[in-house]
């Protein structure tokens, strides 16, 4: 049977899927009706289905709206995988760790690398067992172990690799999203669960992802590790590794130990690597009453790790209730991210909403209520998938269909720029990916997207690799001192005050003699605000001019040094304030005294970001 895309969001909308609900597979979604069918790519080195050959394809006949296999032959070319070893991480830094945890996200999803997505790679699933719909079926089929093993090792080291990060760290992409699930982990975490019998196909998995975020290191990109699949599936969705459809997580207490089980094994294993932006707890996990416990529950478990633990930002999917995973973030004090998904092509009302009346909607009610959310959590939230994907519906009445999903899908970005931390694009590769600039990202570059997506406009100012520690630079960087600090309706700092102990989470070396080179050109405004080099002022005695004083300066600087990494600017502010505020602590910063440290940091960072803008882009300091 072949499903219509009225037909197919007639029967979401019928099963009650709200926008956004998931991402089911869009196999139907109009406008590349191609992809309801299981191809093999063309056969080159980057290729996901070169690595067998399909013999008699025999016969499929429907039944309970599933595909049934009758017969079918498969030949696997044997895929001798490199021995990757146990792989380090690089010795932990943790002043670049804050630029890649705190810095604003351009971002894109690696999907179907890790967990597989039939309608994204279809060849893997040609001889895949059962409904041939999820990464279960792809491990029981291919005729034994050995030849899923096969295919999916091959998968692994050639789907993406190490020019795709280079590449997209010289576009502006500063951070990727790697769906897991538990299986990844290897053999050991998949006893007691449906992959039990097929736990040898993962036996080299682990290792494949300690490379990836090796390379995302080499690249210079941060990794935000997501379990996209859990012990027991917290959704039921294919894209959670199973096909039955049935949600085991949540009541079943073996499952919840054995997730708790993943998570303390992923926090132990990757609070101290330099460039994991975080750990996401679950994917879009079904918002059941319980949820909120059991995310109260696994944060707790994390943290109890070390101390390491207790600064590593964890994500939460708001089970697309925005409102009130706001809120369970906004109540907590430590580094929690709310991610939230979007999506217009999933309900009927979607599907035939003209695209240029989404972009409206986008512009307005989804701005307010992202920033409303944004507002009230400290701006730890992101909208960590979305895309270009329009029905051919919404696009039927526009004059210029590609300037209408042009306008569509970069308001999308704009405003998830704009009004959160960070998006991230669904998804950077998948099998077809010329033909589908509405979920390919490679497509979309240059054509839905713009070229590049640096947060100031241009690339890095050298290779992230050959730049020094930033403890080390924060030692010779210019800070502006009180009495230059012109907007300040305040007298100058008196002496004899306390000396700067810090700025903000990046404290001063004081033995280091490195002095960065001058890559920002200096302007008439910036040197009228430069104070002594190596050691800043004392800072006031007043506390309330003390607070406004190392907010501004701290504000400014900081700018300063996530520019130096990549061209950053930081994103996550209100966490970073309230993390530095804890830092200094009371003998810097007096009880009562923080919202004069905070609104002049913001003042500071504002004008220093400008000033950054103005000598990079030539553009004049207003």
């Amino acid at each position: 049977m072949v499903l219509t895309a009225a037909g197919f969001t007639s029967l979401i909308h019928s099963l009650g899927l709200i926008q956004g609900l998931s991402k089911p597979a869009p196999a139907a979604y109009a406008g590349d009706h191609s992809r309801t069918q299981s191809k093999l790519a063309d056969p080159n080195p980057g290729d996901v289905g070169s690595n067998y050959q399909l013999q008699d394809t025999g016969n499929f006949s429907g039944s309970g709206g599933q595909l049934n296999k009758v017969s079918i032959g498969c030949s696997v070319q044997p895929y001798y995988a490199p021995d990757l070893g146990q792989q380090a991480f690089p010795p932990f830094d943790q002043a670049k760790a804050n630029v890649y945890r705190y810095r604003q996200q351009q971002s894109v999803n690696l999907g179907s690398w890790f967990v597989h997505e039939q309608w994204m790679t279809p060849s893997l699933f040609a001889c895949a067992a059962g409904a041939q719909m999820s990464e279960l079926d792809i491990a029981s089929g291919w005729g034994s172990p050995d030849g899923a093993r096969s295919v999916l090792e091959r998968h692994w080291d050639t789907f993406v690799t190490a020019s795709d990060f280079q590449y997209l760290s010289s576009i502006g992409i500063n951070t990727v999203r790697i769906p897991i699930g538990y299986w990844t982990l290897g053999p050991a975490f998949c006893q007691g669960t449906p992959f039990e019998q097929v736990a040898e196909v993962y036996q080299n998995s682990w290792s494949r992802l300690v490379n990836a975020i090796n390379l995302a290191s080499a690249a210079g990109v941060g990794v935000l590790v997501d379990l996209h699949g859990a012990p027991g599936s917290q959704n039921g969705q294919q894209h959670s590794g199973i096909s039955d459809g049935k949600v085991n997580l949540f009541d079943d207490d073996d499952y919840i130990g054995k997730t708790m089980d993943v998570l303390t094994f992923l926090t132990e294993q990757l609070a101290n690597v330099t460039n994991v932006v975080g750990i996401q707890i679950l994917n879009e996990p079904q918002n059941v009453p319980s949820l909120p416990d059991f995310y109260s529950r696994a944060i707790s478990t994390m943290r109890q790790v070390g101390p390491a633990a207790k600064a590593l930002p964890l994500y939460i999917h708001d089970g697309f209730d925005l409102e009130q995973y706001s809120n369970f973030v906004a109540n907590r004090t430590d580094f929690v991210v709310q991610d939230h998904h979007s999506y217009f092509v999933f309900t009927s009302s979607d599907a035939t909403e003209p695209a240029s009346q989404h972009t409206k909607d986008i512009q307005s009610s989804v701005s307010d209520s992202l920033l409303a959310a944004s507002d009230r959590q400290r701006r730890n939230l992101v909208v960590d998938e979305f895309s270009c994907a329009l029905t051919d519906q919404s696009l039927a009445g526009e004059a210029d269909p590609e300037a209408a999903r042009k306008a569509f899908c970069t308001g999308q970005m704009e405003i998830y720029q704009n009004e959160t931390a960070g998006w991230a694009f669904w998804a950077y590769n998948k099998e077809d990916c010329s033909s589908d600039p509405g979920w390919c990202f490679k497509a979309a570059v240059g054509r839905s997207l713009p070229s590049t997506f640096f947060s100031y406009g241009t690339g890095p100012l050298a290779d992230p690799s050959r730049i020094p520690a930033l403890s080390d630079m924060v030692s010779g960087m210019y800070a502006p001192t009180h009495d230059d600090m012109a907007s300040t309706p305040l007298p100058g700092a008196p002496g004899g005050g306390p000396g700067y102990p810090a700025v903000g989470l990046f404290p001063i070396s004081r033995r280091s003699h490195h002095r960065p080179r001058r890559s920002l050109r200096s302007t008439k405004r910036l040197r009228s605000m430069q104070g002594r080099r190596d050691t800043p002022e004392q800072l006031p005695s007043d506390p309330s001019q003390r607070a406004i004083s190392k907010g501004y300066s701290d504000g400014f600087l900081t700018a300063k040094i996530f520019a130096l990494y990549g061209m950053s600017k930081l994103g996550f502010t209100g966490q970073y304030m309230s993390d530095s505020l804890a830092s200094l602590g009371p003998g810097v910063i007096e009880p009562g005294m923080e919202h004069y440290y905070e609104q002049w940091f913001m003042e500071g960072l504002a004008d220093g970001e400008a000033l950054i803008s103005s000598s990079v882009n030539g553009t004049p300091t207003p």
